[in-house]
């Protein structure tokens, strides 16, 4: 076999993988189980934790559903079958609703936690590929899955079955996640670091506020501005009307454009009218996109009347891991 001939193996190979399993999800779309809908409202009903379990690659899956749950404004937690044998199951109480995951639906190491589950009349949903099996039988809200050969040329190693319970657990997430109005700001609570935390901060997060601001009154002296922009170091500063509502900004661009007669002038004489702002609740990201469209790198955040409450430097939306 020539190098050419391996390359393209490989690329038939993969292809065929992704389409027997892109096949089997659009299957599952396309017929989803009669209990979704149930399984979805138990889930939304739960008062205490959405539990997962299961042993093996059907651990593996269950794990990562359980995170995508507890990201997502669902309380939620994995229990290894084998350790709850052995005293977890005191993590599982009847507050909770009980997930287990089984391809075959014989999984003997899930046997103490259906035990348990009946003993305390918590609900439970089962997801497996045989509905005729031991654990859907003991389930209260069956989730059974299409039948769709696994993608290896063995037929037997878990790939198209973990793939349809991953896509199943993702369904239930996200309609549990929709139902309940998860917002924005709630989603980034639960993810504070990293690019996506940074994504979804609100200026108020990074701005700086209070005795930080650089602001003058339209009356106040251009040698004392200028005192002012020099200590706190924004190169920009805001200057305020009587009211205390922002009337313009000075930029280090303005102090060239007027630097015949600087000295002589006032901070309104030399402010930029109707400035860039943004306002505190506002995502940090879209606060950038404003100073990168128009080439500035501050934005004062004002609150509905006006008045400035915060300064967005574009150092601190690179400091963040914005840009």
């Amino acid at each position: 076999m020539t190098q050419q001939d391996k390359l393209a193996a490989i690329r038939d190979t993969a292809a065929r993988v992704l389409k027997i399993e892109a096949d089997a999800v659009m299957a599952l779309a396309a017929h989803l189980p009669a209990d979704f809908d149930g399984a979805v409202e138990a889930m939304l009903a739960t008062k205490g934790r959405v539990i997962l379990s299961g042993i093996g690659k059907s651990g593996h899956i269950a794990r990562k559903i359980s995170s995508t749950l507890a990201s997502t404004g669902t309380p939620s937690a994995f229990v290894h079958p084998a350790e709850a044998s052995h005293g977890d199951l005191g993590m599982i109480t009847p507050e909770d609703l009980v997930i287990l995951i089984s391809n075959s639906g014989e999984t003997a190491e899930l046997g103490d936690i259906v035990a348990h589950v009946a003993r305390f009349s918590i609900p439970m949903i089962g997801i497996s590929g045989r509905e005729d099996s031991t654990l859907m039988r003991a389930a209260q809200y069956r989730l059974t899955l299409p039948a769709a050969p696994e993608a290896c040329v063995i037929g037997m190693a878990p790939t198209t079955s973990t793939t349809l319970t991953l896509a199943l657990g993702d369904a239930l997430a996200v309609c549990v996640m929709e139902q309940r109005g998860f917002r924005p700001d709630q989603f980034r609570t639960f993810h504070p670091g990293g690019k996506l935390g940074a994504q979804l901060s609100k200026v108020a997060q990074l701005m700086h506020d209070g005795a930080a601001l650089p602001l003058v009154q339209v009356t106040t002296p251009m040698p004392e501005t200028l005192l002012v922009m020099t200590e706190k170091s924004f190169g920009i500063v805001g200057v305020l009307d009587g009211e205390g509502r922002l009337d313009g900004v000075i930029s280090d661009g303005d102090l060239r454009r007027n630097m015949a007669r600087l000295m002589s002038c006032t901070a309104g004489d030399v402010a930029t009218k109707s400035p860039r702002v943004t306002a505190p609740d506002a995502l940090a990201a879209e606060a950038l996109a404003v100073m990168s469209a128009h080439k500035i790198t501050a934005l004062f955040a004002l609150d509905d009347e006006q008045r400035p409450v915060g300064l967005l430097h574009l150092h601190d939306c690179l400091r963040a891991g914005l840009a």
